[in-house]
C-alpha cells in the first residue's frame, strides 16, 4: 500500500473534540487502497489491560485520498488509540511510528496516538444559531433610500445607473428597515451589512470613527431602529469589523502627521520614518490604498481600542457577530485576545473572517469561527461555469474542501456565491455563453451544503455586475425587472433549508453530482442533455443544466 498517503495528527482537523466528552477521529489514505479500517483504542491508562476496537467508516473521497471517520462519545476522554488497515487482504498497523505491518501492543505507550484529554476550554463550541442562519449581504449604500426626506447634497448617482467607485446612490439603514417585510417574506433571517461606519467613501472600508455610524445612513438613532424591528422579527445582524486598516482621516492617524514620533498613536502603525507621508505613501496600508493606512494590532493600545469597539456594538445595539475584513493580514495574537474577551461574555456571537483560502492555521478554536468559503465559491465556478469539472470531480473537490476543517467549522461557514469583491455569479455565467440554469444550480447546492447560506442582495431577482463596483449596482424594486424563476427557487429552496440537515455526503452517478442530507438527495446534471437516474429501483429524469430533490424515503420530487 501507499504507506507515504497515509496520513493522521492528533489536535488537528484529524482528531477533535465536538463536545466534553465527544470525539472525532479521521484518517487519510490513498484513494481506493484500504478495504477497511478500524480504530483499536483504550483509556490510555488501560493500554496493556484491555482494548476495544471499532469499525470506522469511509465518510469521503476526493481525487487522491479516502478519508475514514468514526465518533465517539467518551466517559473518560484520556483516550489512546491505533489504526489497524486492510489493503489488498493484508493488515497494517497506523500509529505514531508510521505504517508496519506488526504492533508491539505492550509497548502502546510509547507511540500509540492519543487525545490527552478534553478540557472543556478547548472545544470549539458552534454558535448556537448557525444552523438556522439564511444570511442576506446588503451593500448599505445600494439597498434602498428610507430616508427621502433628508437632504442628501453627496448623491451622484442616479438609482439605477452603473456606478462608478466614486458613485453615491443614496441607501441608507432606514432602507433596509423598510423593507425587512420584503427580506422576512423571503425567508432570509440573518443580516450581513458591509460597514456602516462613519467614512467618506461609499463602500466605508476607510472609517474615521468606529463608534458612529455615517450620517449618510442616517447615524447611530437609524442603526438602533434598525436593530431593534429585527431583533424584534427574530432576524440577526451582523456587522463588518474593518480592524486590519483605518482611514487617513481618522483622528489618530492624524496626530501622528502632526506629531510624527511624538505622538501617543505613532505606534498604532507602521511608518518608515519621523511621521507619516501621505504623498510618499511611507506607511504600511492595505493594497495600494495609501488612504487606508494598516493598524499595528502587535501593540497593546491598539488592541484595547479595537477589542473595545468589537464589545460596544455587542452590548450596546445587541449585534449577533461580526465579519472580520482582511483578517488574515491580522494579527494571530490579537484575534487571539479579540475572541476570548468577546466569547467570555457573549459566547453566541459569531467571528466570520474575510479569508479567501485554505484558512485552517486560524480555525483552530481560538481565533475566528468561520470564513466566507470563496472555496464553494469557486468550486461552483469551475462545475457550472467553466467546465473545469465534471460531477464526479466536483463530488472530489466538495469532499476535499470539507476535510480542511472540523464538523464545527464546516457549520459556522459563510457559503456564497457572490460579494461585494466579486463578479455576480450570473454575470460570469453569461460571460461563457451558460444561463440562470447555471445559477439556479448553484443556489442548490449552496443550500445542501454545510454552513449558512449567503445570498448577496440582488442575487435573487437576477441582478448582474462585474468586477467591483459593477457589482454593487442599485437594487432593482421594479418586479416586472426581476427573473421570477430565479426569485421563486430562492424562496423555495429557503423553505427547504429546515429539512437539509444531518451529515453530508458527496457522490456522482451517470454523470449526475450527487449530494445527501438527511432523507434528502440533490441530483444535479450540468450537461447539455438529459440525464437519467436509477435510485432504488425508481428513475428520475434530471433537466439539462438542472436539478432535482429527491426525498429518498418517499421517493418523490420535491
Amino acid at each position: 500500500m501507499n504507506k507515504q498517503a497515509v496520513y493522521h495528527a492528533i489536535k488537528s482537523n484529524y482528531s477533535f473534540p465536538i463536545s466534553d466528552h465527544e470525539l472525532e477521529v479521521r484518517l487519510r489514505v490513498a484513494k481506493g487502497e484500504a478495504q477497511s479500517v478500524e480504530l483499536i483504542h483504550s483509556m490510555k491508562y488501560d493500554w496493556t489491560i484491555r482494548r476495544e476496537s471499532c469499525a470506522m467508516h469511509k465518510a469521503y473521497s476526493d481525487d487522491l485520498f479516502d478519508y475514514f471517520i468514526v465518533r465517539l462519545r467518551l466517559q473518560d476522554t484520556r483516550f489512546a488509540y491505533i489504526f489497524r488497515i486492510v489493503s489488498e487482504g493484508r493488515s497494517y498497523y497506523f500509529s505514531e511510528n508510521g505504517v508496519t505491518e506488526e504492533y508491539d501492543f505492550s509497548l502502546g505507550y510509547f507511540n500509540f496516538f492519543q487525545c490527552p484529554y478534553i478540557n472543556p476550554a478547548d472545544v470549539h463550541r458552534e454558535v448556537s444559531w448557525v444552523r438556522e442562519a439564511i444570511v442576506y449581504q446588503i451593500f448599505v449604500e445600494r439597498f434602498f433610500v428610507g430616508e427621502t426626506g433628508k437632504k442628501k447634497e453627496y448623491v451622484n448617482l442616479r438609482w439605477g445607473d452603473i456606478p462608478n467607485p466614486k458613485s453615491f446612490a443614496g441607501g441608507d439603514l432606514e432602507g433596509i428597515r423598510l423593507k425587512l417585510d420584503y427580506l422576512q417574506d423571503l425567508g432570509v433571517n440573518t443580516l450581513y451589512l458591509t460597514p456602516i461606519f462613519e467614512s467618506c467613501s461609499n463602500h466605508k472600508y476607510d472609517i474615521r470613527n468606529y463608534f458612529r455610524v455615517d450620517g449618510m445612513f442616517g447615524g447611530n438613532e437609524a442603526f438602533a431602529r434598525l436593530s431593534e424591528e429585527a431583533h424584534a422579527r427574530g432576524m440577526r445582524i451582523i456587522l463588518d469589523a474593518v480592524f486590519n486598516h483605518c482611514s487617513a482621516q481618522n483622528k489618530i492617524f492624524a496626530d501622528v502627521e502632526k506629531k510624527g514620533r511624538k505622538s501617543r498613536y505613532y505606534d498604532w502603525f507602521f511608518i518608515d520614518g519621523d511621521k507619516p507621508d501621505q504623498k510618499a505613501g511611507n506607511y504600511e496600508h492595505f493594497a495600494g490604498c495609501k488612504y487606508m493606512p494598516k493598524l499595528n494590532t502587535n501593540t497593546p493600545a491598539v488592541q484595547d481600542y479595537l477589542i473595545s469597539v468589537g464589545k460596544y456594538w455587542v452590548e450596546k445595539y445587541g449585534i449577533d457577530g461580526w465579519r472580520l475584513d482582511v483578517a488574515d493580514e491580522v494579527s494571530d495574537v490579537f484575534w487571539r485576545r479579540f475572541r476570548r474577551e468577546l466569547k467570555r461574555e457573549h459566547p453566541d456571537v459569531l467571528l466570520i473572517a474575510e479569508n479567501w483560502h485554505d484558512a485552517y492555521p486560524w480555525l483552530r478554536g481560538d481565533e475566528y469561527d468561520g470564513v466566507m468559503n470563496y472555496s464553494l465559491t469557486k468550486a461552483c465556478l469551475d462545475y457550472l461555469v467553466y467546465g473545469v469539472f465534471d460531477a464526479q470531480a466536483m463530488s472530489d473537490r466538495l469532499s476535499h474542501i470539507l476535510m480542511r476543517n472540523t464538523d464545527q467549522v464546516n457549520n459556522m461557514m459563510l457559503d456564497l456565491l457572490d460579494s461585494h469583491d466579486t463578479e455576480r455569479f450570473l454575470t460570469l455565467a453569461k460571460k461563457s455563453g451558460k444561463d440562470e440554469r447555471s445559477l439556479l444550480c448553484a443556489l442548490a447546492i449552496l443550500f445542501f451544503s454545510p454552513g449558512m447560506p449567503c445570498i448577496y442582495y440582488g442575487t435573487e431577482i437576477g441582478m448582474e455586475g462585474g468586477y467591483d463596483p459593477d457589482c454593487r449596482r442599485t437594487f432593482d424594486w421594479d418586479r416586472q425587472n426581476w427573473n421570477m424563476q430565479i426569485y421563486e427557487t430562492v424562496k423555495k429552496l429557503i423553505r427547504l433549508r429546515k429539512d437539509i440537515a444531518g451529515e453530508v455526503t458527496y457522490s456522482a452517478k451517470d454523470g449526475v453530482l450527487l449530494i445527501g442530507r438527511e432523507g434528502l438527495l440533490l441530483a444535479v446534471n450540468n450537461g447539455e442533455e438529459t440525464r437519467t437516474l436509477n435510485m432504488a429501483g425508481r428513475k428520475y429524469a434530471i433537466d439539462p443544466v438542472g436539478f432535482k430533490i429527491i426525498d429518498i424515503k418517499e421517493g418523490g420530487v420535491l
